[in-house]
């Protein structure tokens, strides 16, 4: 019956859309491979500026900018916009994407336990004394498939005048009543100042990156965002596919939406088997292991029944934390599912996961 692939970013199931095919077709047919330049020198070409008014259009921005990838979003932001004088406080668990950029800035850093708003509200209190606090977040957790409660971070930001920023790769397209997000999800998109997010993912599958926000501060990065400068513009085949799949969304809600029951399907279906699943509604579905040689084993043999997922361990995600992350796409059907969840049983049995 062939291989079920349980383990890509491709959400939405857009990669494989015929339509999203057919735009990045026309898109290398009428502009090329690729620009050979950057954008402020030959690299800008219409469909890059349409692409990112579409973008800051989709979430309710004001402008956009596009990168190669978000881990490029993400190293370019918070050097050009916080200095020595300003704070940033940073989940103890953000992609290490988040974790890089930070890195490279001078701002002064903090760093609160994961989702401990109470945590949060004492560093935020302590960085009253800089100039700029800037609150950053994944909006949805990559390895544990949890969404960040921005409704609460959003209430502490307000009290302690500080901005929110949110880094939405496993959350745009598909979170939310129309795939906005999770701050569409959890009612806050007019709280949240900054969102990074990806193409990469349910946009398309392909790459490429980009911040949406205030329109001075996509006028600041176009400006001093290092990889935006010196990295060579997307190529057209890529923007082609990303915008076409934005269409797609902004025409209907309908692929959005059918995410939600295919993910219940799932984890329902799991956790009566016995398995205890990490996370909470998201596509993204740990299945909780412990052990690095169990989740090891067990995606070998899954593989041999027909399903394809990847075991995680150290030091992916912590020690004692193994898992084997499943990722649900739309293009699931329930069969295949029913096929996951039953692979996994046969498999927990017979190497000890269940009983």
């Amino acid at each position: 019956a062939g291989i079920i692939n349980f383990c890509a970013n491709n959400y939405l199931g857009l990669s494989s859309h015929p339509e999203v095919i057919r735009a990045a077709v026309e898109a290398l047919e009428k502009f090329g491979a690729g620009l050979s330049s950057v954008r402020f020198i030959c690299g800008t070409q219409s469909i890059h500026k349409d692409l990112e008014e579409k973008i800051a259009r989709f979430h309710q921005r004001e402008d956009a900018i596009l990168y190669a990838s978000c881990f490029d979003a993400n190293a370019g932001i918070f050097e050009a916009l916080l200095t020595p004088e300003d704070a940033v406080l940073s989940d103890e668990l953000n992609h290490a994407s988040i974790i890089d950029g930070i890195r490279l800035c001078k701002a002064n850093k903090y760093r609160y336990k994961h989702m401990d708003m109470q945590d949060l509200e004492a560093k935020l209190k302590e960085a009253q004394k800089h100039r700029l606090r800037l609150v950053a977040t994944d909006g949805a957790f990559s390895m544990d498939g949890d969404i960040a409660p921005l409704r609460e971070i959003c209430q502490l930001a307000q009290k302690y005048d500080a901005l929110v920023f949110i880094d939405e790769c496993h959350a745009t397209g598909f979170l939310g009543p129309n795939g906005r997000g999770t701050d569409e999800l959890l009612g806050v998109m007019d709280k949240v100042t900054i969102i990074n997010s990806t193409l990469g993912k349910a946009l398309g599958g392909a790459a490429g990156g980009y911040t949406t926000g205030p329109k001075p501060l996509i006028d600041l990065l176009r400006q001093r965002s290092r990889p935006y400068l010196f990295s060579n513009s997307l190529p057209p085949a890529v923007v082609g596919c990303a915008s076409k799949a934005l269409d797609l969304l902004m025409e209907s809600n309908a692929i959005a939406q059918s995410m939600a029951a295919k993910t219940q399907r799932f984890r329902s279906k799991m956790t009566a088997a016995g398995f205890t699943i990490s996370g909470k509604d998201h596509p993204i579905c740990p299945v909780m292991l412990g052990d690095a040689r169990l989740a090891s084993v067990m995606a070998e043999d899954m593989l041999n029944r027909g399903i394809y997922v990847i075991g995680f361990s150290y030091p992916v995600v912590p020690k004692g934390k193994a898992r084997i992350r499943v990722q649900i796409s739309a293009v699931h059907s329930d069969e295949d599912i029913d096929r996951c969840v039953e692979a996994f049983t046969e498999v927990g049995r017979k190497h000890g996961a269940l009983p």
